[in-house]
């Protein structure tokens, strides 16, 4: 009886792993569903800007806004650096930049009283909606919450490893390892480009989940085709097959973080071109807002 291949198990250790795709699902769900409560609150208590519950709503609401500029002045002052981890300030950061604009939302009743008033929230909507963007490339291009940035090299060394693996653990299998390796041209061409990043996060995914399905289906009566050949008993087939679907799906894996990982660090830079302006248009405006309300 021949022995199974002993790079199998090396091979099978992912890259890295990333939090489940529903924990994020989750995230976008519950925002849906703040942003349906503050209309359903505002049209069972009628509330609006002029009454005194809305007032302080929107008082609240600015206040939370104000703490958001905490975390940025936490990155960039030198003794702020020591008061906590990066990773709290910025889970409160995100809290803040969900609820401020809430208690505002819901302050406003969703109607617009002025020009001013109009673009102040409108900024500040878009404030936030960027904000959960930026959130989620962000978490893609540093270690979770943390804010230890990641490296393209140890993403890319890791990749090579996982080919090295895989080339050893499928040698018996070369249309299985050639799908694998299409998937891989397919992941990394066009690198740099702006195409490249949206599709990164766009078709990848679909084309990352097909090609999973088609090589774990093709990879059962592959393998059993090889115990045949090498006479394992039913307890090694097992014991391969499993180690081999972890290969496939870790290199598989592998090659999405190193794609998108690219895409993050530049749709980030992008980002900030775009988030900073309505940041300052937002804090204007909003100025404007309470003076012109106490003023008049």
């Amino acid at each position: 009886m021949s022995a199974p291949p002993a790079r199998a198990t090396a091979a099978a250790t992912p890259a890295g792993r990333q939090r489940p795709w529903w924990i994020e699902a989750l995230l976008y769900l519950g925002i849906a569903a703040l942003v349906a409560a503050a209309w359903l609150l505002v049209r069972a208590l009628d509330l609006h800007a002029a009454s005194d519950s809305g007032y302080w709503l929107g008082v609240a609401g600015g206040c939370m806004m104000l703490l958001l500029f905490a975390y940025p002045l936490r990155k960039r002052l030198r003794v702020m650096a020591r008061w906590g981890a990066a990773k709290w300030w910025f889970a409160v950061h995100m809290v803040l930049g969900i609820g401020g604009p809430w208690l505002v939302l819901v302050h406003s009743g969703f109607q617009i009283g002025s020009l001013n008033a109009g673009v102040a929230l409108y900024s500040m909507l878009i404030v936030a909606g960027s904000g959960v963007v930026g959130r989620f490339l962000y978490l893609r291009i540093h270690r979770g919450l943390s804010g230890e940035r990641q490296s393209l090299a140890q993403l890319q060394q890791s990749l090579g490893l996982q080919h090295d693996g895989l080339h050893s653990a499928l040698g018996f299998s070369p249309l299985l390892e050639r799908s694998l390796l299409r998937f891989e041209t397919y992941a990394l061409a066009g690198q740099g480009s702006l195409r490249q990043h949206l599709r990164a996060y766009t078709l990848l995914p679909l084309r990352h989940a097909a090609t999973r399905e088609r090589c774990l289906r093709a990879l059962r009566p592959a393998l059993r085709k090889q115990a045949g050949l090498q006479g394992w008993d039913e307890t090694t087939r097992r014991r391969q097959h499993r180690l081999l679907r972890q290969t496939v799906i870790g290199y598989l894996q592998a090659v999405q973080r190193v794609a998108q990982f690219q895409a993050a660090v530049r749709l980030f830079s992008l980002w900030h071109v775009l988030h900073v302006p309505f940041v300052y248009l937002m804090v204007i405006c909003a100025v404007a807002h309470v003076i012109a309300v106490h003023a008049y």
